[in-house]
């Protein structure tokens, strides 16, 4: 039985298209469980101090996570392994892989330990609208929580593995543990010891998110040793090829720091509202742009290493329409449910009508870039696999400090009022304490639009040129079936106004359920009305069979 369930997990899957189905089914699970876990946090926890501290705890970890972790990731070790592979062998792979783990964990421990004698020095930097106790609060839990980025670093290392050997199950299964390992925490860890018990369930959610990889290595004869001698050289060439991406993620994470930091001195539960508010946005995100962009890595390093130009931007070209399609329909979706979503998913005794207010105007403002964001994920990735860091980390950089600034300079100017002034009316949260927090999720917005903007002009003028990517039609196929999509679930909201009880949990459920499925229905009819292409691919995806496919395999046929 135990062989079975490994068999099944350690299945390839080759196929971009399959591979990225298979990846949104498990992601829908992970963020199904992250939703399970914010509805937790919010009944158990409440929007307030507390869960604002739990919230702002990651700020530190977060941050050394993504300045170590990401120097040596999967997105460079992937393509230098193949690289190897190919011209030396699977030994000399091994050997190469064995290297880069003995470096990474030696630097990620020195840095976990030099951060946990900082963060008493940087507490008040990170939340300077906390009281005294709150910062010594703070303190304790960031402590814990930077035992996760240990792990995450290692299963970021063990993904490139899993996901040169196509298996994308296994990969796509490490953040649903991830989530498990948290909802453990809120359940069992909270009552006893408080806000730190949510730490320890980040913890073992880390520890989980890394272990799970572990049969994959083991079946590929991969499984990592600390290697007695260190090629230097090649590390140096890892670390200053990602360097680039590196600081690109850096800068997002500054980016999400200064935000935060200034939620908190925005009122009480400001930072929460946010946060959960994000990670709401996080779900098409992760759905949508995560699935295409991973699914799509391995062929757009391997097409590029091989010379096959063609081929490679062949699934650049699909993946984008792909997550046009999908993402620009969910966001219509998102904005005109938003209530009800957020009602829905965090509503509690804890979390009052004003927290739902307030969090589906964020998340509204958070959900308009989330094609731009998909597209920011995917084009990236596609710069990464032509070994070209630089650019998109330039790019990325410029956002970020646009982000930033714009935010720094609105709170300290009467702007930001006129602004937060009018975003309020406009989202109807007018007079609502906190309601500050609703621009900051509209700069960021904006920013990430411009950066996806400008990635893609930039990709296009060096690998397209005179050619076409053909993204034209597919953007006025979805832009056309969602907006149909969004006046048809804006009827079946008012529809079902008269007909169900709204201040009951399954009144807005259903209100919620079944507006959005009559404009699923209704979107459905009309991409088939407009013959669009990638409403036939999904088709001919969901009728495909992964049993059995062995090699990744770019279909031209569903790539138009």
């Amino acid at each position: 039985m135990v062989s079975k369930v490994l068999q099944f997990f350690n299945k390839e899957v080759g196929a971009v298209n399959q591979a990225a189905l298979l990846l949104g089914v498990f992601t829908l699970i992970s963020q199904l469980l992250g939703l399970v876990r914010d509805r937790l946090l919010t009944s158990e926890v409440g929007v307030g101090e507390q869960l604002d501290i739990y919230y702002t705890a990651f700020q530190v970890p977060d941050f050394i996570f993504n300045l170590v972790a990401t120097l040596i990731s999967v997105m460079v070790v992937l393509p230098m392994i193949l690289k190897i592979t190919e011209q030396k062998g699977s030994e000399a792979a091994q050997k190469f892989f064995n290297q880069v783990f003995t470096g990474f964990f030696g630097l990620i421990i020195v840095v976990c330990i030099a951060g946990f004698f900082l963060i008493p020095h940087i507490a008040d930097k990170v939340a300077p609208g906390f009281s005294p106790l709150q910062i010594q609060e703070l303190i304790h839990v960031s402590r814990i929580i930077l035992i996760s980025p240990i792990f995450l670093g290692l299963s970021n290392i063990f993904g490139s593995i899993t996901q040169m050997s196509k298996r994308f199950m296994l990969f796509a299964l490490s953040p649903l543990l991830y989530n498990l390992g948290i909802i453990f925490g809120i359940v069992f860890f909270y009552e006893s010891f408080g806000i730190r018990g949510l730490a320890y369930g980040v913890v073992l959610g880390s520890i989980m998110h890394a272990f799970i990889q572990v049969p994959a290595l083991i079946k590929d004869n991969m499984l990592p040793r600390f290697a007695k001698i260190v090629d230097w050289a090649s590390i140096k060439e890892l670390i200053l090829i990602s360097l680039p991406r590196t600081l690109g993620l850096v800068s997002h994470n500054l980016v999400l720091l200064v935000l935060i930091s200034i939620a908190t001195t925005l009122g009480e539960g400001s930072a929460s509202i946010f946060r959960l508010s994000m990670n709401l946005q996080n779900i098409p995100l992760a759905l949508v742009g995560a699935s295409f962009s991973v699914a799509a890595f391995p062929a757009l390093a391997k097409d590029f290493t091989n010379g096959k130009t063609k081929e490679f931007l062949a699934t650049v070209a699909s993946a984008a329409k792909q997550i046009i399609f999908w993402s620009i329909p969910i966001t219509i979706l998102f904005i005109v449910l938003r209530a009800q979503i957020v009602r829905i998913i965090l509503g509690s005794q804890q979390f009052s009508w004003n927290d739902t207010r307030l969090a589906a105007a964020t998340l509204a403002l958070f959900v308009i870039s989330v094609t731009a964001q998909s597209l920011i994920l995917l084009f990236t990735r596609s710069f990464y696999a032509t070994g070209d860091t630089r650019r998109p980390t330039l790019i990325n950089i410029i956002s970020s400090v646009i982000i930033v600034g714009v935010s720094l300079l609105l709170i300290q100017t009467k702007y930001f009022v006129f602004i937060q002034a009018i975003l309020s009316d406009i989202m109807g949260v007018s007079g609502i304490f906190g309601a500050q927090v609703i621009t900051l999720a509209f700069v960021y917005s904006l920013g990430s639009i411009f950066n996806a903007l400008v990635l893609m002009k930039v990709f296009q003028r060096l690998h397209v040129k005179k050619q076409e990517f053909g993204l034209g039609k597919t953007l006025g196929d979805s832009l056309i079936g969602s907006l149909v999509m969004g006046l048809a679930a804006y009827v079946g909201l008012h529809i079902l106004d008269g007909l169900l009880s709204l201040s009951t949990f399954s009144g807005i459920f259903f209100q919620g359920l079944f507006a959005g499925l009559f404009a699923m229905v209704i979107g459905i009819w009309i991409f088939h009305l407009l013959d669009n292409e990638e409403y036939i691919s999904l088709k001919n995806a969901i009728q495909r069979k992964f049993k059995g496919v062995k090699t990744i395999s770019v279909t031209h046929e569903d790539i138009g």
